[in-house]
C-alpha cells in the first residue's frame, strides 16, 4: 500500500480526478475498492496523486506535454531517457511503464533489455549512446554534464531537442523519486538492503579471529 492515503471515488470529486478515474479505470468504477489500471497497474499512483487535484492536473499536463506532436525529439530518444531515468533512479514503477513505452515507439527487444547496461552494449548507435550517457549525468551526476558527453549529444541533436530532452527527462527523475518515496505502484517494496541475520551471539568481528 502507498504511504499516502488514496481519494476513492465521490460524487464531489475534482473534474481532474473523475476525468482520470474514467479514463483509466472505468466509468463509475472506485480505484481505490476495484484497484487496477488496463496496464496491469495497481493504479495507485493515480488515487495518491487525486489527494491535490491541481499537482494530479499539472501530473497530467506535464504527460500531454511530453506525447505533444508539437515536440521535436524523437520519441525513441525520448523513451530511452524516460526508460533510463528509471533504472537509474531505482525506480521499478518508471523503468516497468516504459519498456512497454519503448516497445510502443519500435524500439527493439535486444535494446530494451539492453538499457541498463547500455554501456557495455553494441546494439545502440552513436545519438543513442550519447543520449543515455546524458541521461546518466543528469541522475548519477545531478546535471554535472562532461563536456565531452554535451558535445556528443551537440553533434546529433539540436538545441530545442536537447532542452526537451532534459526537461523530460528531468520531470521522470523526479516522478521516480516520487514514487519511490510515496511507495506507489511497483514501487511498494521493501528495502532490499538489510541486515541478514548470522549465528546467534556471533558478530562479524569473530570471523576476523578465527578459530579459537
Amino acid at each position: 500500500m502507498p504511504r499516502l492515503g488514496q481519494v476513492p471515488r465521490a460524487d464531489d470529486n475534482a473534474p481532474i480526478v473523475t476525468a482520470m478515474y474514467d479514463l483509466l479505470f472505468g466509468a463509475g468504477r472506485d480505484p481505490v475498492a476495484d484497484p487496477g489500471t488496463n496496464t496491469g497497474t495497481p493504479g495507485d499512483w493515480w488515487t495518491v496523486f487525486a489527494l491535490v487535484p491541481d499537482v494530479l492536473s499539472h501530473a497530467v499536463g506535464g504527460f500531454a506535454l511530453y506525447q505533444s506532436p508539437e515536440r521535436l525529439l524523437d520519441p525513441k530518444l525520448r523513451e530511452l531517457g524516460q526508460t533510463r531515468v528509471g533504472w537509474a533512479r531505482g525506480s521499478q514503477f518508471v523503468f516497468s511503464q516504459h519498456c512497454k513505452s519503448c516497445r510502443a515507439v519500435g524500439i527493439t527487444e535486444e535494446q530494451i533489455a539492453a538499457i541498463p547496461s547500455w554501456s557495455v552494449a553494441s546494439c545502440f548507435d552513436e545519438r543513442e549512446r550519447a543520449v543515455l550517457a546524458y541521461t546518466d549525468a543528469l541522475v548519477f551526476d545531478g546535471g554535472r554534464v562532461a563536456d565531452g558527453v554535451f558535445d556528443a549529444l551537440r553533434r546529433h541533436l539540436s538545441d530545442a531537442e536537447i532542452l526537451e530532452l532534459t526537461y523530460i527527462t528531468a520531470l521522470y527523475d523526479m516522478h521516480a523519486v516520487m514514487s519511490r518515496a510515496l511507495r506507489t505502484e511497483y514501487d511498494d517494496r521493501d528495502e532490499p538492503t538489510v541486515e541478514v541475520p548470522g549465528p546467534e551471539n556471533v558478530s562479524a568481528l569473530d570471523a576476523l579471529r578465527g578459530p579459537s
